[in-house]
C-alpha cells in the first residue's frame, strides 16, 4: 500500500505526495563489495549526501563545467519548438528531480501545462525540492513521488490530470550509466509511457579531451572535493580508517570507451578498515568512482531506438557540443 498525502496547491503546498517505498541501497554492502573487487569501485550515487550535493551545486557554477549553462542556453533557444511539440496541458514528470532551475524553465516554456511531478529515491529530498515550485505555480497540479526511477512505475495509478505525458531527464545523467544500463534505463522510461507520450533528455556530446578533462578536474578542486567527500562519508558512517592524504584525484578522457573516467589514486601502499573489514591498496592502485559517457547524436538516437523510442528532434548547441533530444512513443509491440 502507498502512503499518500494531499494538500491544496493554491496554498503553496503539494497537490500530493506518494511514497512508493523503494528499496534503499545498502551503503555498507555496496562499499564493501566494491572495495573487494580487483578494480575497486564505489557506485557514484553515494556522492550525494548533503555535503556532496552542496559541492555538486558548486561544480555546476564553475567556468570549466559547461554542462549546466550550456543546457540552459539551449533550452532558451528551443523553447518555442518544445512548446509546439508538447502541446497544451502537458503533464511533466522529472525522474531524479533536484535543482528547480531547469524545470522552471521548461514549465515556463510550455502551453498551460496541467501538472508537474518530481520523482526521487529520497522522499524527503524530492518533497522539499518540488514544494519550492508550488507558490509560483498555483494553477499547476504539483506532486512528488518517492520512487527509484530505474524501476517500473504505473503512472496511471497516480492522481494525474489528462494530458500528454512528457518525461524530462536533463543534465546528461544518462551518461553516468554503463551503456547496457543506459539502454535498460531508457527501456524502463519507455515502459512508463503511453503511445503519443514523449521523453525530453539532455545528452552530452563528444568534444576535445582537454575540454572534458578540465570540466571533470577543475582548477579550483571542487570535483576533487566531491570525490574526497566520499572518503569522509565512508569514515564517518562506516567506521572507516581511510587516510584522505594518501589519495589523489584523477579524471581522464578515455576515447576508446567515449567516456571521462574518475578515480581516487593511492599515493602509497596503505591498509585500512571499513565496517570492520580489512583492505589493502598498493601505490598507484585506484578506486573507480564515476564515468561520464559522451555520445554522438546518431549514436544516442540509435540507443534510444533500441529502447523503443522514435527519435523526433535533436537540438545541438554548436559552440559547446551538447544535445537535447525529443523522443516519441509509438505503439508498443
Amino acid at each position: 500500500m502507498n502512503d499518500m498525502t494531499r494538500s491544496d496547491a493554491a496554498s503553496g503546498e503539494l497537490a500530493f505526495f506518494i511514497d512508493l517505498k523503494p528499496s534503499l541501497s545498502d551503503f555498507r554492502a555496496d562499499v564493501l563489495a566494491g572495495l573487494a573487487k580487483p578494480q575497486k569501485a564505489i557506485p557514484p550515487k553515494y556522492f550525494y549526501d548533503q555535503t556532496g550535493s552542496e559541492i555538486f551545486d558548486r561544480i555546476t557554477h564553475l567556468p570549466e563545467y559547461y554542462v549546466t549553462r550550456t543546457e540552459l542556453a539551449l533550452m532558451d533557444r528551443i523553447a518555442p519548438q518544445v512548446r509546439a511539440l508538447a502541446g497544451p496541458q502537458a503533464v511533466v514528470l522529472e525522474p531524479g528531480a533536484g535543482s528547480s532551475v531547469k524545470i522552471r524553465k521548461l514549465i515556463d516554456a510550455l502551453d498551460a501545462p496541467a501538472a508537474f511531478v518530481g520523482m526521487d529515491i529520497s522522499g524527503e529530498h524530492v518533497r522539499a525540492s518540488v514544494a519550492e515550485l508550488a507558490p509560483d505555480h498555483p494553477d499547476l497540479v504539483i506532486g512528488a513521488v518517492c520512487h527509484d526511477f530505474t524501476q517500473d512505475i504505473d503512472l496511471d495509478a497516480l492522481p494525474l490530470p489528462e494530458g500528454r505525458r512528457v518525461v524530462f531527464f536533463p543534465g546528461s545523467t544518462i551518461g553516468n550509466f554503463e551503456l547496457v544500463d543506459a539502454l535498460n534505463l531508457l527501456k524502463t522510461l519507455r515502459g512508463w509511457l503511453r503511445e503519443g507520450d514523449a521523453l525530453m533528455i539532455g545528452v552530452d556530446l563528444r568534444k576535445p579531451g582537454s575540454v572534458l578533462e578540465a570540466a571533470y578536474d577543475d582548477a579550483e578542486g571542487a570535483t576533487a572535493d566531491f570525490n574526497f567527500n566520499l572518503i569522509e562519508r565512508i569514515n564517518r558512517e562506516l567506521s572507516g580508517t581511510l587516510d584522505a592524504s594518501g589519495f589523489t584525484y584523477r579524471a581522464f578522457w578515455n576515447p576508446y570507451r567515449s567516456r571521462v573516467e574518475m578515480y581516487l589514486v593511492a599515493l602509497r601502499d596503505m591498509e585500512f578498515e571499513v565496517a570492520g573489514h580489512h583492505f589493502n591498496m598498493r601505490e598507484s592502485e585506484t578506486i573507480h568512482t564515476e564515468n561520464s559517457h559522451k555520445f554522438t547524436v546518431r549514436g544516442f538516437q540509435d540507443l534510444a531506438a533500441r529502447a523503443g523510442f522514435a527519435p523526433k528532434t535533436a537540438w545541438v548547441h554548436e559552440a559547446v557540443p551538447y544535445s537535447i533530444h525529443w523522443l516519441e512513443c509509438g505503439r508498443k509491440p
